[in-house]
């Protein structure tokens, strides 16, 4: 062999090293978007499975070669980013490899921030890749593996079966708070009755993500004794604020739900969780007061959300926007960036003429008082804001379902085969 052909050999074998290096790169970084469209005002469930499809065509991209593919997934692996976990957690899953799955799930664990990619990878794939390594970890001594395999079921809702009590007995999974807490969030997701008892003991816990994933399943199960632990979680901005919001005031009859909103205006740092409150409560007497926040800057966007959630006119779509920024940069939320800035004044001239057909008194969702298929429809078609919460009231409707995932994977289907 001449020197020449080594070299042109060598410069090949680099340009396909680099190939697999951007399918992972590109892959890691769509997941990431994907973890942040899921949560996004303008994202809809059809959005997201266009992001999927492409980070399908990167993950595809990777298996055409077990051995580049591997050496880049686990050389990503140093960063121990969520999407580069995700990454190679699914490359090594559909590899059949145990040592390389092995290896991927203890980096993910390594990082709590780097968690969510293995979890995710796990509600990524079909049930015949994932159950043995589901029902794995679910039955390992290592405690870190029984959560991954109870927020396996929780993202794919799925019933672990017995080991689910057996969780909630004993004493070494209650004191591992992660597992704990992901089991009590199971139970309310899958509605899962028999659990009732230990929902209830856990409700008096004195560690805050118990108390709240024991609350807020108990109120998925129905039971409104649940009201008064989710109260603090309403009135004191938390990581479980907007769950807390988005159940109670679903739950509330409505006269006590415009007392809780009443206490709560009360409270200035409360003003964002009354419009989400008011949103969420649906009742049309607020809309004429959510019409006067969109002329203050910093509740201007989220007033417009409100607005849609409970009449269905939404801002964007029937040009009730202003393209002037009525807000100073600073003043910016996170939640508000991608919401529409809406003209108060259109916004009034439009309820005028549709707010005759509204009563005043009564729950209403995007528009309509809730029924099943409605919606279902919203789950369907709906941007993912609303998908959830259409997903919290089909299921607190008599005999609802589980708790739709709408964060989780739109189509769960079967991966081509490994070259």
């Amino acid at each position: 062999m001449t020197k020449h052909n080594i070299v042109d050999e060598n410069n090949l074998s680099k340009a396909y090293l680099e190939t697999y290096e951007q399918f992972a790169s590109d892959g890691a970084f769509l997941w990431m978007l994907r973890s942040v469209a899921i949560k996004q005002p303008h994202y809809n469930a059809k959005d997201v499975a266009q992001l999927e499809q492409r980070i399908d065509a990167q993950l595809d991209g990777l298996l055409s070669s077990i051995e580049q593919g591997w050496q880049v997934c686990k050389q990503g692996l140093d960063v121990v980013g969520p999407g580069e976990v995700f990454t190679a957690m699914v490359f090594a899953m559909r590899s059949r490899d145990v040592k390389k799955i092995q290896f991927a799930v203890e980096v993910g664990l390594s990082d709590p921030l780097a968690v969510s990619g293995l979890i995710s990878a796990l509600g990524w794939l079909p049930e015949h890749v994932v159950e043995p390594w589901i029902k794995r970890f679910l039955n390992g001594k290592d405690l870190r593996h029984k959560f991954l395999g109870i927020a396996a079921c929780s993202v794919r809702r799925e019933d672990p079966g017995l080991i689910l009590e057996s969780i909630f007995q004993r004493p070494d999974c209650i004191e591992n708070e992660a597992l704990y807490g992901r089991a009590l969030r199971l139970v309310g997701e899958l509605r899962q009755q028999s659990c009732m008892p230990y929902l209830l003991v856990a409700m008096n816990s004195n560690v805050e993500s118990i108390r709240f994933w024991a609350s807020w399943s108990a109120g998925l199960l129905g039971n409104h004794a649940c009201l008064e632990y989710l109260q603090p979680f309403v009135f004191c901005s938390s990581p479980f604020q907007e769950r807390a919001i988005s159940l109670a005031f679903r739950l509330l009859p409505i006269e006590v739900a415009r007392q809780w909103i009443s206490m709560m205006a009360k409270d200035s740092r409360l003003s964002r969780a009354v419009i989400k409150a008011t949103g969420a409560l649906g009742d049309p007497h607020a809309v004429n007061w959510l019409i006067d926040k969109m002329s203050v800057p910093t509740l201007t966007k989220l007033a417009g959300e409100a607005f849609y959630n409970i009449t269905g006119i939404h801002i964007v779509e029937n040009n009730l926007h202003t393209h002037v920024s009525s807000s100073n940069i600073e003043l910016e939320f996170d939640d508000d960036e991608n919401l529409a800035t809406p003209s108060a004044q259109l916004v009034a001239n439009v309820w005028r003429v549709r707010g005759a057909h509204f009563i005043v008194g009564r729950r209403y969702f995007l528009g309509e008082l809730f029924h099943s298929q409605h919606l279902m429809g919203a789950i369907s078609d709906g941007y993912q804001r609303q998908r959830y919460s259409a997903a919290v009231a089909m299921t607190l409707l008599e005999n609802g379902p589980t708790l739709i995932n709408v964060s989780g994977r739109t189509n769960v289907s079967e991966p081509p085969p490994i070259i």
